[in-house]
């Protein structure tokens, strides 16, 4: 279903992001992420001059490559278009994630090491994203695998997200003993 209708208005801005998935010969896998800005309108750049409506303000690309455990084997970073020349050499900061593992932090990991000047802002936003592609990506390969536990012996996906929380419908199929009953205050639907 489509968002409602809004009143009449004008697009002036356009965000694209797309990410790709790919398992490797050699038994690694690829995530590709791109993100292209364009305008509806023509716009003036300080180091570019004129760029006409439909060119990319940002055409960016990350590929990280990792292995069935979610270490970072390698990262690539291009910069196509950008509105300053300086932007391409944001690239090789993102080489420090290298060897670091894609779990629960990771956002907080990436926004410490290439937050601010320290990195490309439209780069390291790629980088959440990306793991949660990654995440798709090797679906098989996790599910395939035993359950994650906690500390207590409960599967680690309870209370992960919304569809997971331990008072909804997914725990009591997969996992009925972990099931709890809602709250009286909890969020009707669950």
């Amino acid at each position: 279903m489509p968002l409602p209708a809004s009143p009449n208005r004008t697009e002036l801005h356009l965000r694209r992001i797309e990410f790709r998935g790919y398992r490797r010969d050699d038994g690694l896998y690829e995530i590709d992420g791109r993100v292209v800005d364009t305008k509806t309108h023509p716009m003036r750049l300080e180091e570019r001059g004129e760029v006409t409506p439909g060119e990319p303000i940002h055409d960016m690309w990350v590929r990280l490559v990792v292995d069935e455990d979610l270490v970072v084997k390698d990262i690539v970073a291009v910069t196509d278009a950008s509105p300053y020349r300086v932007c391409r050499e944001a690239v090789e900061p993102m080489r420090t994630i290298v060897g670091e593992r894609i779990k629960p932090g990771w956002s907080a990991m990436v926004k410490e090491r290439l937050g601010g000047a320290a990195g490309c802002t439209h780069l390291m936003e790629l980088l959440p994203p990306l793991a949660t592609a990654a995440f798709q990506t090797l679906s098989e390969v996790r599910l395939a695998r035993p359950a994650v536990l906690d500390k207590r012996g409960r599967p680690a996906k309870i209370d992960s997200c919304y569809a997971f929380a331990s008072h909804r419908e997914v725990v009591l199929r997969r996992w009925p003993q972990f099931h709890r009953v809602a709250d009286a205050g909890s969020t009707p639907g669950g």
